[in-house]
């Protein structure tokens, strides 16, 4: 690989991994980036909404926001730390991450989000030597793109891909990819590409290419791709002609990309929706604050029953995605079999509830929707962004491929009754507690058990000894209901031939995938709860949140009938959004404290 600037990494050790990824040293890191960036209320912030919705109606990012990246060192964060980075764990990631993504998701990805998903395949499949090389890249303050090949062709414009070809003097790249972010920006490249005709696995490779090495005549920056949303984004593709390719630009093996690529989505498809959720939080803050000022269909908010249910319902939403992500990222840290179904199932469920969430909302804002400028300009800003957040090298169709063709062995092997097989993972729960650092090579993709569905089965289990918890009698007839759906999906799945795990899925599998899902967000919910128990988190120890999130859950799932008086606990949630809204702190499990103006 081509030299790029020096940077001197000592010996990492143990004790320092350690402190990097303490509560006390990821609190530190949050809230910093937290202050750098300020009140985003404040008129006279020049990091506030308004100058974001103004670059934003340029199409750029705030080149003042990206000043304060680089003096932060935010590629730091893509990096592991073995290589002179502070990348250790997934959910830590996330959380540091969500400060920026609170303010402008375009910054958030086009500043160097996708660095990450390109330097993932780096860390898993790459030699020593590509892993220095790409790590003291993006110390230096560079940037990587990736170009991932569309495994289910989900985004019509997705579908163009490159060929790799063995020429006369080596390896030659051709072809054309229209939507590649950063690629006009980015030192380093990431490139997926067809190396083979025959069908099946290994009939793609990945390469990772410095844009100094390649002939300037053989490699062409596209016009920026137009987009509604993410308008901050540099949406550019590449063009490829008769290009000669290095021989040590080879990541992996020959015939390895897609394996390659299912390897680092495990990491990549619950990290990215995690960091995309602090959109919904500033959507739900903007919501609410409308609400408050300027009431709902004529009536303020205390009077409104209908807009306080619509604003706790999407609190509510924002705690399942959480749990969900939450669950997925620390699987991938404790390196389980099932974290690639996992990713996937939080990078499809994600966008819906997040999406949907903000539709709600929408209605409560009336007309005022439209308005993209002023104090609840960022509303319709958010609403633009989060759809286009979850397109890219994972929309729903190629997520929902990765966990249908597991489903007949998960409901053969995993989904017991209550009081077989695994119990459950308490360190999958525990908020602030100590993980063991993430190793990209031993991601795994290959299920072996099922943690969630036996937290599910556990949860069931807990509740019959504890009846005198908070809702108990609300709870127990929920989760009756959502431990018989998971049967009647066993019994479905059981039937089910044996699909390859490379093959594309059917309707009738998506159809279960998608139930599967959503068992899955209960699960974790479940899980949450049952491990705050006498916990310092009073709010999550309560079962008002949980009641709300199952009951949401259930009717998505269409099961009932659902225990009468099951909305009572929504005063709690509300409450909780009111005390979170004012404090404030964010809408996330962490409760995090945000910028206010002083």
């Amino acid at each position: 690989m081509q030299a790029v600037p020096a940077h001197t990494h000592g010996p990492v050790s143990a004790a320092q991994v350690a402190l990097l990824a303490s509560e006390a040293a990821v609190q530190k890191r949050t809230a910093d980036l937290e202050a750098r960036f300020g009140d985003p209320w404040d008129t006279a912030n020049p990091l506030g909404h308004g100058p974001i919705l103004a670059a934003d109606a340029k199409g750029r990012l705030q080149a003042a926001a990206e000043d304060l990246l680089d003096d932060f060192r935010l590629n730091a964060e893509f990096v592991p730390a073995a290589l002179g980075g502070r990348l250790v764990r997934a959910d830590t990631l996330a959380r540091i991450l969500r400060p920026v993504f609170r303010r402008d998701q375009s910054l958030g990805v086009g500043y160097g989000v996708f660095s990450l998903l390109a330097g993932a395949s780096v860390w898993a499949g790459g030699s020593a030597e590509q892993q220095r090389w790409a790590a003291d890249l993006l110390l230096g303050g560079g940037r990587l793109a990736v170009s991932y090949r569309e495994l289910a062709h989900g985004n019509a414009f997705l579908r163009d891909e490159f060929r790799l070809t063995q020429g006369g003097k080596g390896l030659v790249l051709n072809g054309t990819k229209r939507v590649i972010i950063n690629a006009d920006r980015a030192q380093g490249l990431v490139v997926v590409c067809r190396s083979s005709d025959e069908p099946g696995s290994q009939a793609h490779s990945t390469l990772l290419l410095d844009r100094g090495r390649l002939p300037a005549g053989r490699v062409k920056d596209l016009a920026p791709y137009p987009m509604v949303g993410m308008r901050g984004c540099r949406m550019t593709g590449l063009a490829f002609d008769d290009c000669p390719v290095p021989a040590d630009g080879l990541l992996g093996a020959v015939g390895g990309g897609v394996e390659l690529a299912l390897k680092s989505f495990a990491f990549t498809r619950s990290v990215l929706p995690a960091m995309v959720l602090a959109g919904g939080d500033t959507a739900l803050r903007t919501a609410l604050r409308f609400a408050e000022q300027r009431g709902v269909g004529g009536r303020p908010l205390p009077r409104n029953p209908q807009a306080r249910r619509t604003l706790a319902g999407a609190f509510t939403d924002l705690l399942i995605c959480d749990s969900l992500s939450l669950a997925a990222m620390r699987a991938a840290g404790h390196h389980r079999g099932i974290t690639g179904v996992y990713a996937a199932a939080t990078k499809y469920l994600l966008p819906i509830l997040l999406n949907d969430a903000v539709h709600e909302l929408s209605v409560l804002l009336g007309s005022s929707i439209y308005v993209r400028d002023g104090e609840f300009g960022i509303f319709q800003k958010h609403v633009r962004d989060l759809p286009v957040t979850s397109l890219g090298h994972a929309g729903a169709a190629a997520a929902l491929s990765t966990i249908s063709p597991q489903l007949p062995a998960l409901a053969r092997r995993c989904w017991q009754p209550a009081g077989a097989g695994d119990t459950g993972d308490p360190s999958l729960f525990a908020l602030r507690q100590d993980q063991p650092a993430l190793a990209f090579s031993r991601l795994e993709t290959s299920p072996d058990s099922d943690v969630l569905c036996a937290e599910l089965l556990a949860a069931a289990g807990f509740l019959e000894e504890h009846p005198d918890l908070e809702f108990t009698a609300v709870l127990q007839p929920l989760v009756r209901l959502l431990t018989a759906e998971l049967r009647r999906l066993r019994a479905a799945c059981t039937t089910l031939a044996p699909l390859s795990r490379h093959c594309l899925a059917n309707p009738q599998t998506y159809a279960l995938a998608d139930r599967y899902t959503l068992l899955l967000a209960a699960a974790a919910c479940l899980g949450v709860w049952r491990h705050q128990q006498g916990g310092p988190d009073v709010f999550l120890a309560r079962s008002g949140w949980l009641v709300s999130a199952l009951l949401r859950i259930c009717t998505r799932l269409g099961i009932g009938p659902l225990p009468a008086g099951a909305p009572a606990p929504e005063a709690q949630v509300f409450a909780e959004l009111l005390r979170r809204h004012h404090q404030p702190s964010s809408f996330d499990l962490y409760d995090s404290p945000l910028a206010a103006a002083g």
